[in-house]
């Protein structure tokens, strides 16, 4: 991302996988000189390049100096990464649970404060109107609480009817993790609120099933908010021991997508049935120049909330397929980020149909915006 502080302009470059704790800001005269490091070019296509931006042929210290701080950072494919990276995974492995990785930034770290913090979301709740089917869970964003907080409230104020006496599948967004890949961990979740219990003798059933296409132990779950958040509404609601397995689910842009996953996620439900929640981490477009595109969009722009409704209206429906084959457009320019997840609930749970209670747009920046919904399911 380009540097936010005015007097040290350039490139800011940082690791959101957490194996190096570095941040390094690339002066804008050396930021072209990245186009090197793609694993093809050499140290002399460098140096060549150099020697052109620079008019001189004296190069040999800013070479070295951009190397070595980039390798010593963990910020090549090299050694020193190939290190960082195994050594987190390793630490992740031995942990005995997953820690909160976000309290004390997204919510507070300390327990009653954390209860106050989503109080303040239930202070005036909406009535919600009864269901047209059986419930069989929810999708809630995964924005931040700020921008978000009102499809929270409206979504787990519907599943709260559910009760404790449940197992809650989370299929959430996984940001970071393989493709066409699910990403799941036996440990506990911790939060301020407390350990939840972790699904494992599901996770047991699924494997047996779905072996090929699950990571256990998946690193990704521990930089992703997107399971962290929904595990901490259902301990608020449910108490913090709640029966919970989070699945990361990885992107899908294959034309005929198919999974063993979704086999096995069927026959979980097939065989448990009402004993089971699923709640889906969801968000959907992600518009303007933060995400890529060269248009600024602003908060309620109709042309976001045009297409989205299309959708919707598909999953209202329960037609998975005219939802997947308008998010397969040029692999989504809306860039909806929460395709992977309801795929996943829509192949594993036949019938399954979305009702919306509340949609919402927030301008994460000035010309980007992201939008999503507080939804539920029925059968």
């Amino acid at each position: 991302m380009p540097s936010p502080d005015p007097d040290q302009p350039g490139l800011l470059l940082r690791d959101t996988f957490g194996y190096s704790q570095r941040v390094l800001v690339i002066p804008p005269q050396l930021v072209r000189a990245l186009q090197f490091f793609d694993g093809n070019s050499t140290e002399n296509d460098l140096r060549e390049w150099l020697v052109r931006a620079t008019n001189s042929f004296d190069v040999g210290p800013q070479l070295s100096n951009l190397v070595g701080v980039l390798s010593e950072s963990g910020f090549l494919e090299d050694p020193v990464y190939f290190s960082m990276r195994d050594a987190a995974h390793k630490e992740f492995a031995e942990m005995p649970v997953r820690p909160a990785t976000f309290a004390g930034g997204a919510y507070p770290e300390c327990p009653e404060d954390c209860r106050r913090f989503l109080d303040q979301f239930l202070e005036e709740t909406p009535e919600i109107p009864e269901a047209a089917g059986k419930l069989i869970g929810i999708a809630a964003p995964h924005v931040s609480y700020e921008g978000g907080w009102e499809c929270y409230r409206d979504a787990f104020t519907a599943l709260k009817q559910m009760g404790p006496d449940r197992t809650f599948v989370i299929l959430a967004t996984s940001h970071y993790g393989e493709m066409e890949k699910f990403g799941v961990t036996r440990k506990p979740y911790q939060t301020p609120l407390g350990e939840t219990t972790p699904a494992n003798d599901l996770l047991d059933e699924l494997k047996a099933i779905a072996s090929d296409v699950m990571i256990e132990e998946d690193y990704c779950q521990v930089m992703e908010h997107s399971a962290e958040f929904h595990v901490l509404w259902l301990q608020y609601l449910f108490g913090p021991n709640v029966k919970v397995l989070p699945i990361l689910v990885g992107a899908n842009f294959t034309d005929q997508p198919e999974s063993p996953m979704y086999q096995a996620l069927a026959a979980l439900a097939a065989k448990h049935g009402d004993k089971l929640g699923w709640v889906l981490s969801i968000d959907m477009a992600h518009m303007g120049p933060r995400y890529g595109d060269e248009v600024e969009f602003a908060e309620g722009d109709a042309r976001i909330e045009a297409q989205d409704q299309l959708r919707v209206t598909a999953l209202e429906a329960g037609d998975i397929g005219t939802f997947w084959k308008d998010v397969r457009v040029e692999n989504d320019p809306w860039k909806w980020c929460g395709s992977a997840p309801l795929y996943a609930l829509y192949k594993a749970l036949p019938g399954v149909k979305a009702e919306m209670l509340r949609y919402g747009h927030w301008n994460i920046d000035e010309a980007s915006v992201v939008s999503f919904a507080g939804m539920r399911f029925i059968q």
